[in-house]
């Protein structure tokens, strides 16, 4: 098969999902499939820090769970070769980076198979070192009237890869980095499992380095 898929996925995609922090991806994806509102299955989760609270989550729902340290890897290619390799066993369709932020080289054989999302308009507020409160305070500190999500496939940079699609949030002068993150996150809620969906349809397609949604 030739990735994005060009026809609808008939079983429910299986999924690897990423994580380095608390897990909210995680759980929001469970919440969506366990209502039938996400046609997908988790069948990895990885963990790249011991001690991140999403490890429990995986745990309480009974997911395949594997904890690999980045610091225990020389190199990005040696981790990322470790982790590809785990989705591999698992017969993983797509991997899903949830606040994963270690970063990774991806083989040609997942190109197009690895989404991440970010919690602002890709370009603005993204790249190396802009992840969580970071990302609102420099909006807020900018004085930004629109604000948003970006879902987009995964390549070797930081939030650099093609965009799939973006949802916005309109900002009032009152609100503080606090509230710009609560109103993005709602949307971030909205937009993962969108993505999902266009891509286990088979309604994405590469056109140079856009994406084209069908």
């Amino acid at each position: 098969m030739t990735y994005p898929p060009s026809e609808p996925i008939a079983h429910p995609v299986r999924l690897a999902v990423l994580i380095s922090g608390g897990g909210t991806t995680l759980d929001n994806f469970m919440t969506r499939i366990q209502s039938g509102e996400l046609k997908a299955e988790v069948s990895l989760v990885i963990a790249s820090r011991p001690d991140c609270g999403g490890i429990e989550k995986a745990k309480r729902h009974g997911l395949p769970l594997e904890i690999r340290p980045r610091k225990e890897f020389n190199s990005v290619a040696e981790f990322s070769q470790s982790v590809f390799e785990a989705c591999r066993r698992q017969n993983v369709e797509l991997v899903i980076l949830g606040g994963f932020l270690s970063l990774l080289e991806i083989p040609d054989d997942f190109m197009w198979r690895v989404m991440n999302i970010h919690p602002s308009l890709i370009p603005a507020f993204c790249g190396q070192g802009f992840h969580g409160a970071r990302v609102h305070e420099a909006a807020y500190e900018r004085g930004v009237k629109v604000s948003g999500c970006t879902v987009h496939f995964a390549d070797n940079q930081y939030d650099h890869g093609p965009i799939i699609l973006q949802r916005t949030v309109a900002i009032d002068h009152q609100d503080q980095p606090a509230d710009i993150a609560a109103k993005v996150f709602v949307q971030e809620c909205e937009a993962y499992p969108e993505a999902i969906r266009l891509f286990s349809q088979g309604r994405l397609s590469m056109e140079g380095k856009r994406v084209a949604v069908r």
